[in-house]
């Protein structure tokens, strides 16, 4: 007779793409919700398991659970870095605009962490890109702090506003160490490009 799987087991699981456990797990009557920290579709978003995520919101893993720091599963896909899943959550109606207990969306999210594809999807799906989080910064300042060039440039294109304040009351290019000149120039000539008309901002420059 084969063993049921625990709670435990089934978290591991979903870490680690088993599906055949998951599925004896969830066939056994096990709760697709059950969380220690995190659930199980947090921890498959996290390692960029689309399978899993598809199976576990299938079977009525909620998209909307929240872990400790009001985390939900877009948030950890955008740290995990897979696009498919992100797209996944997307098809299953997540939230591109949610905000965590820092106040920090999915794109603040991505742009920290550097995955420049997602930010490029969440931006493309017309997520709010001057949402500042708890500090007042919006991804625009986590971009040129963290000298992420491709997402700066992404930002900008897609019509950041370069003149919000955070609660330093700092500009993103005002918030750039003197060894960073390189990423001035940059926002610079993007900025010049976009006056003259040969970057032209999406419609999605909104702010929460």
């Amino acid at each position: 007779q084969i063993e049921p799987v625990d709670t435990a087991e089934f978290m591991n699981a979903a870490s680690e793409c088993k599906l055949d456990i998951i599925d004896r797990y969830l066939a056994d009557g096990g709760n697709p919700n059950a969380h220690d920290e995190r659930t199980a579709l947090h921890r498959a978003c996290l390692e960029g398991h689309a399978p899993v995520v598809q199976m576990l919101l299938g079977k009525g893993a909620d998209i909307n659970l929240k872990d400790q720091l009001g985390s939900r599963a877009i948030h950890w896909a955008c740290r995990g870095g897979n696009l498919t899943v992100v797209e996944v959550l997307k098809s299953h109606g997540a939230d591109l605009n949610v905000r965590d207990k820092l106040h920090s969306t999915p794109l603040h999210v991505a742009t920290r962490t550097g995955h420049t594809s997602i930010v490029e999807y969440l931006l493309s799906c017309g997520a709010l890109i001057n949402s500042r989080d708890r500090e007042g910064d919006t991804a625009l300042h986590d971009a040129v702090r963290l000298n992420r060039y491709k997402i700066v440039k992404l930002l900008i294109v897609a019509g950041a506003d370069t003149k919000i304040k955070n609660h330093e009351g700092l500009t993103a290019v005002q918030q750039v160490k003197q060894w960073q000149f390189d990423i001035v120039e940059t926002l610079q000539r993007l900025e010049k490009l976009r006056k003259v008309g040969v970057l032209s901002p999406a419609n999605n420059s909104g702010e929460e």
